[in-house]
């Protein structure tokens, strides 16, 4: 875990973001905490010059228009040309049908190097429809103890499937590029009160693989374990009359201020 949070330190990898209006800063600020660099377009006439002088593409189809969908697939084909990882966050696919079929139509046009969503935005991309509750994960969808061998069995075979590294994020994280599934039970349920946790984590983990691009199962979880670790820090620094909105400025100075060794330490997780 250690040496791929600081590869991220130290290559410092600009991530271009094609992400949705409602967190756009929080992604850039948790970028600037984990020590990679944020850029944000989404005009079509704009993004294959900016994905060209970035490390990786982060597309997330939270606040879809036309505009958006027409950069995000000129955007990964660029990527996809140079070699650049692409990450696909698709927020709220099974909520409605451009969202679903945006989300289907980038996972066939491009190489996506990595999934990021909750269970319920992934079981739609696998089956390719189904329901979520607005852009939250449907509760009977949730990855639990009882459900583990089950929910472990479908991310691999999903990502197998896929051909990409599938990180489901909920109370038990999963990570699994088809063969190996990283299971974590890093963070604190509060950070659902907090709009963005899951954008500001695929952000992060772009620029994880983007520094780390021969091991981009482990980058992957690395990511999720930081940020399931400064949820932690985040919430024992949190004091009397302190809500959602300080709750999130303190996971991302735990971010900015987590090291090597405490996410070395403090990782929980297995390998199934």
């Amino acid at each position: 875990m250690r040496e791929y949070l600081e590869n991220v330190r130290k290559k410092m990898p600009l991530v271009h973001n094609i992400t949705n209006y409602v967190t756009v800063n929080d992604v850039a600020n948790i970028l600037l905490a984990c020590g990679g660099s944020p850029i944000m377009s989404d005009e079509a006439e704009d993004v294959e010059d900016i994905t060209s002088v970035c490390g990786g593409l982060n597309i997330n189809i939270g606040t879809l228009h036309r505009q958006s969908i027409e950069a995000m697939f000129r955007a990964g084909k660029k990527a996809n040309e140079l070699g650049h990882p692409v990450l696909l966050d698709p927020v709220g696919a099974g909520a409605s049908s451009l969202r679903t079929d945006t989300a289907l139509r980038l996972m066939k046009e491009l190489d996506l190097c990595v999934i990021r969503g909750n269970i319920s935005e992934i079981k739609t991309l696998a089956l390719g429809s189904g329901t979520t509750k607005g852009v939250d994960a449907d509760a009977a969808d949730a990855v639990t103890e009882e459900t583990l061998g089950r929910s472990i069995a479908f991310v691999k075979r999903f990502a197998k499937d896929a051909g990409a590294v599938i990180a489901v994020t909920g109370a038990i994280d999963l990570v699994s590029d088809g063969t190996a599934c990283c299971v974590i039970r890093n963070g604190r349920p509060e950070m659902g009160k907090i709009t963005g946790t899951g954008c500001q984590l695929s952000g992060m983990m772009t620029a994880y693989v983007t520094a780390n691009p021969e091991h981009p199962l482990e980058a992957a979880a690395a990511s999720v374990c930081a940020m399931g670790l400064a949820g932690e820090i985040g919430f024992r620094r949190m004091q009397e009359g302190d809500g959602n909105a300080t709750y999130r400025n303190r996971i991302i100075d735990a971010i900015y201020n987590l090291t090597g060794e405490q996410l070395e330490k403090g990782a929980d997780y297995e390998i199934r």
